[in-house]
């Protein structure tokens, strides 16, 4: 591929592994419009500006930091609200309550790929005329009963990056519901360049290279073959763990296809013998590097901990969770005698 591309002398901008790899991902995610990025952060802050977004945007502290900071770099007021004990993902019945009248949108974020309740916060965001931006940076081939989740509001964003179930090295895609707004979407990721004179808007450089969608095009050949491997070590993990009181494991949702982009824990250190950072220290001594995804808490960071909606009394399953989670190594090559090591550790110390 890479001699294709300096054969053709076409490296970025458009190029045919571009136009390939967008066309190959609307088949395979059965969605309509896609945009490329060259990172998903990017994609994010492009995806607000295309919205023209301003005022306040609800969102969830549980999410990587990215989330919040495409707000920032949009000059919008992220407003905090809590999660929901089971999945993690934004509240709805929290949404309601915290909007006013500067609130201009909604970005909830699929947490570890499991979906949220997207009906529920669409009934919010029509009620109030609100736009829905999800952070879909984890749901590479998620849907349910059949339907891409990345159909779900206005916008969707995806990440490429490189620990992702689906890589571009770096990378990442906006998916749209009409072909307007990818060609308003297209024109900003190129500075706003509607033609070789014309500006159409103050854009950004966010345009995904040749090498980055070749390599895309060749992880595509694959990923369903990665996302069965993914599955059977979550599926060793949960027979692994489940007789263990005080941990949860997330359960899959029927109807739900999942991609096991991770394997979250939660450690109750009133049930257990050891703290979840007592588990995360034992297994690091033994070179095994699990995260503790997400922690700290976006809203207790010292750029957002001022907001008064990252009060810990306005957050306290948020709270709670940040700190009893942990994130097991998850990845398709992950063998097997690796995995049992990493269940005899932290049973060990449990």
């Amino acid at each position: 591929m890479l001699q294709e591309i300096w054969q053709a002398k076409w490296l970025t901008n458009n190029g045919l592994f571009h136009q390939k790899l967008e066309s190959s991902l609307c088949d395979y995610l059965g969605v309509q419009n896609l945009s490329l990025f060259s990172n998903g952060t990017l994609a994010l802050i492009t995806a607000m500006q295309s919205m023209k977004l301003s005022g306040e945007v609800i969102t969830t502290p549980f999410s990587f930091v990215a989330t919040t900071h495409a707000l920032h770099w949009n000059g919008i007021k992220p407003v905090f609200v809590d999660i929901e004990p089971k999945t993690f993902n934004i509240d709805p019945s929290k949404i309601e309550a915290a909007i006013t009248d500067k609130t201009t949108a909604i970005l909830p974020v699929h947490v570890y790929g499991n979906p949220c309740d997207i009906e529920a916060i669409q009934q919010i965001a029509d009620r109030h005329n609100l736009k829905v931006i999800y952070d879909a940076a984890h749901t590479f081939g998620v849907n349910i009963n059949g339907e891409s989740i990345l159909q779900a509001g206005d916008l969707s964003i995806l990440s490429f990056h490189a620990t992702k179930v689906f890589s571009t090295l770096e990378g990442g895609a906006i998916v749209m519901n009409s072909p307007g707004m990818k060609t308003k979407i297209d024109q900003l990721k190129n500075f706003g360049f509607v033609d070789e004179v014309t500006i159409s808007e103050v854009g950004i450089n966010a345009k995904m290279n040749e090498v980055q969608a070749a390599f895309g095009l060749l992880q595509l050949k694959y990923v369903d073959e990665l996302i069965n491997k993914r599955k059977h070590v979550a599926d060793m993990y949960m027979a692994g763990l489940a007789d263990i009181d005080g941990l949860y494991l997330i359960q899959d949702t029927p109807g739900v296809r999942h991609n096991y982009s991770y394997f979250p824990v939660l450690f109750d250190e009133k049930k257990l013998r050891a703290t979840r950072d007592d588990v995360y220290n034992h297994l690091k001594k033994h070179n095994i590097f699990s995260r503790r995804y997400f922690y700290p808490l976006i809203s207790n960071l010292a750029a957002y901990s001022s907001l008064g909606s990252a009060s810990v009394n306005n957050l306290p399953v948020a709270n709670r969770v940040a700190g009893q989670v942990l994130c097991l190594p998850m990845y398709a090559d992950l063998a097997e005698n690796d995995v049992e090591r990493i269940l005899n550790l932290i049973r060990e110390i449990l």
